[in-house]
């Protein structure tokens, strides 16, 4: 999740995404835009703007077009999500603390962001349900990457399978849900509580 300049010293988006290279820059522009504004939203001369790059480097990197871009900017905010959970998880050694550790860094961003900086393939994913197999497939792969995480810290904790596997299904299908009501009503509050009852149900398996 990305924060924005709030005072605390924490770059805009537009800030962190200036200092990268021509082709990380248009893939972490995209990687945003989608978040915020979806496939159809997002147009490639958009991207090219904000990323301050030429349309001519966006299809050099990306011949494949907007389709290609966009696949390749899901993987990258996948790839971001997945490494911001496994640390989180990772510093606290309990899987139900751990799970609330998460919880609160996720609700902490989402509130900072001004309620933006939700799921970065969830959009996407609703939108493109049925009208593009590629996307959905990429979509598919992040939720995937996103419950292993969950799950190979439930197993390292000692929870045996199959209740690892169908436990991390819960935590991440939970937790999407309570974003998205976190952002609806602009308060974190479902995110916090479901975390609160995800901690419960985890400890009832040690």
């Amino acid at each position: 999740m990305q924060t924005p300049q709030d005072g605390t010293g924490h770059p805009s988006p537009a800030d962190a995404t200036a200092a990268l290279g021509t082709r990380d820059r248009i893939l972490a522009t995209t990687a945003r835009l989608l978040q915020h504004q979806g496939y159809e939203g997002t147009g490639i001369k958009q991207i090219a703007r904000e990323a301050k790059a030429t349309l001519g480097s966006v299809y050099h990197f990306f011949p494949g077009g907007k389709q290609e871009l966009a696949m390749a900017a899901l993987q990258h905010g996948d790839r971001e999500f997945a490494e911001l959970l496994r640390t989180v998880l990772a510093t606290v050694a309990d899987p139900a603390d751990a799970v609330l550790a998460a919880v609160d860094a996720f609700a902490d961003a989402l509130r900072a962001s001004g309620w933006t900086d939700g799921c970065p393939v969830t959009t996407t994913a609703l939108e493109t349900t049925g009208t593009s197999p590629e996307i959905q497939r990429v979509c598919a792969a992040a939720f995937r990457s996103w419950q292993d995480a969950v799950h190979d810290k439930l197993r390292t904790a000692g929870i045996p399978e199959p209740d690892a596997r169908e436990l991390a299904v819960t935590v991440i299908n939970t937790l999407g849900g309570a974003e998205i009501t976190a952002q609806v009503f602009r308060d974190d509050a479902p995110l916090r509580i479901a975390g609160r009852h995800l901690a419960r149900l985890i400890r009832t398996y040690r």
